[in-house]
């Protein structure tokens, strides 16, 4: 498989994140141009494949992912102060080989976050 795909797990409840909003960028210099803006399943993921699937979309390059966490937390009752500590978690990374997979996941909680290059 090439192209780009993250999957969301929320570490304080121990599930997948379900209904979490990510947009995605295509950053080139100071400009930040919105690509898609997906939603995660109830497996975590993206229904339909990749975010991003091998062919003119997929290029090398650098790219933000954007995950609405704090919606996402606020949307299934939990207290978060005023401004949240986590609200939005940008995720920058670059595509330096556009046959590769790319995955990048994200492990959430109200107070802290992870990711890494997946596979």
């Amino acid at each position: 498989m090439t192209g780009l795909t993250t999957h969301v797990l929320d570490t304080a409840r121990g599930l997948p994140a379900e209904g979490l909003a990510i947009d995605l960028y295509r950053i080139e210099g100071e400009a930040r141009t919105l690509i898609k803006r997906v939603v995660t399943n109830q497996d975590g993921r993206i229904d339909g494949g990749p975010i991003l699937s091998s062919g003119a979309d997929f290029l090398v390059g650098t790219y933000e992912l954007v995950f609405h966490a704090g919606a996402y937390l606020r949307a299934l009752g939990t207290a978060l102060p005023k401004p949240a500590f986590l609200d939005i978690i940008p995720i920058r990374f670059g595509i330096a080989d556009e046959t590769a997979h790319y995955h990048v996941p994200l492990l959430i909680s109200p107070y802290g976050y992870s990711t890494y290059r997946g596979s």
